[in-house]
């Protein structure tokens, strides 16, 4: 009984923090998937007409450079489209030098400046949210750099300072890692420092509710986690860890590079931080649309035929929380699809064991190759990945 009460209140007050952290806060100050592996996918087009989870914007502009016809970031929490626009700002009424040093170090000396020439091109909710928070990218700051803001960034600047700050050895040897160009590298030095980073803080910290719901984790993929990896939270962390450092080649991920040191740099970095895209970026421009709403929102106010659905991960928390809206959100997908268009899904289990029966009827998946293409993930965080094609 003092068990199940014990439980009971630990999930409560995950769903508290979570809840709060979405209603409140920027989660996401990178995206958390590998565009690369996407684009290979998706096959975009400029006949293509996207919809996309904004999460940070990273990965709308990574698809921007196939000139789809028009690409449509959604997302329920306006902090992130506000993100995204801050971007899209710098991209067309800044230059690379500007929009390299505010996102690709995480600071600016002249960042007010900035944001004073481009504030008037953002819309009404951005400005509110940037007139705050532009601090953000402020050198002189604490944390010294952007991407240890937002909750994901909160975390990030925790673990990264208890890692560089735990022992000169531990710290030379990540950086020997980040520089590492063999998988026989990454594989000597993660084997000599994987001890240090799984002691007792980093164990602690994955464990905690509070930690989970900062990084965007809802309750149900932690329950997936616990319920199908020896370990649980820490074994699956660590798990997926090892892989990613061990048989991916570090020298371009950008993804943990920049949650260790604050900044990329300019050979592993996003490709909207290079310089040979910002041409391209700057005339594609305006076939961004960004709307605050869900998915099912935006289907029914902006009903089309759309060929490319990234949904990210999301449809983990429907399932468990609502499953009526997730049923809602197949409907409304299909209704505005055609026969060919792909819907590409993540997921913290190895199986998609949550669809409609209406929607398994009405697609094929093609898991040899979302397969072979998973385990090559610089993220490597997510339990699988999925391409559906409407039938």
């Amino acid at each position: 009984m003092v068990k199940k009460l014990g439980t009971k209140l630990v999930n409560g007050a995950h769903d508290l923090v979570f809840e709060a952290v979405h209603n409140r806060c920027l989660i996401y100050n990178v995206c958390w998937e590998d565009p690369r592996i996407d684009r290979r996918i998706l096959n975009l087009d400029d006949a293509s007409r996207m919809v996309v989870l904004t999460s940070a914007g990273c990965n709308t502009l990574d698809y921007l450079l196939d000139s789809p016809a028009e690409i449509h970031a959604v997302d329920v929490n306006p902090r992130q489209n506000a993100l995204l626009h801050l971007k899209l700002a710098l991209i067309e009424h800044g230059d690379f030098d500007d929009l390299f040093r505010l996102f690709g170090n995480g600071s600016h000396q002249a960042f007010r400046e900035i944001y004073r020439a481009i504030r008037q091109h953002l819309p009404a909710y951005a400005r509110a949210f940037w007139d705050e928070r532009i601090e953000y990218f402020d050198s002189t700051s604490r944390k010294k750099s952007f991407y240890y803001y937002g909750t994901s960034g909160a975390i990030a600047w925790i673990l990264s300072r208890y890692l560089l700050n735990a022992s000169r050895n531990l710290r030379s040897r990540l950086f020997d890692l980040l520089d590492a160009r063999t998988l026989a590298e990454q594989r000597e030095i993660y084997q000599q420092i994987e001890p240090a980073l799984w002691g007792r803080f980093t164990s602690w910290l994955v464990k905690q509710p509070a930690t989970m719901a900062m990084l965007g984790v809802p309750r149900p993929q932690i329950r997936l986690i616990s319920a199908q990896y020896p370990g649980g939270m820490v074994g699956y962390v660590s798990s997926k860890l090892r892989h990613v450092l061990t048989e991916v080649l570090i020298h371009d991920n950008y993804f943990w590079r920049v949650y260790l040191t604050g900044s990329y740099t300019a050979d592993c970095c996003p490709n909207y931080l290079k310089p040979e895209h910002f041409a391209r970026l700057h005339a594609n421009i305006d076939r961004v649309h960004t709307h605050n709403a869900t998915v099912s929102h935006f289907l029914r106010d902006h009903p089309g035929r759309y060929s490319h659905f990234v949904l990210l991960d999301h449809q983990d928390w429907l399932a468990w929380h609502k499953p009526a809206a997730l049923s809602e959100e197949w409907e409304l997908i299909l209704a505005n699809s055609r026969p060919g268009s792909k819907i590409l899904l993540r997921s913290a289990s190895p199986e998609l064991n949550f669809l409609p029966e209406a929607a398994k009827s009405a697609i094929r998946f093609f898991p040899e190759l979302t397969a072979a293409l998973h385990i090559q993930d610089r993220v490597g965080t997510y339990g699988s990945l999925h391409l559906a094609e409407v039938l």
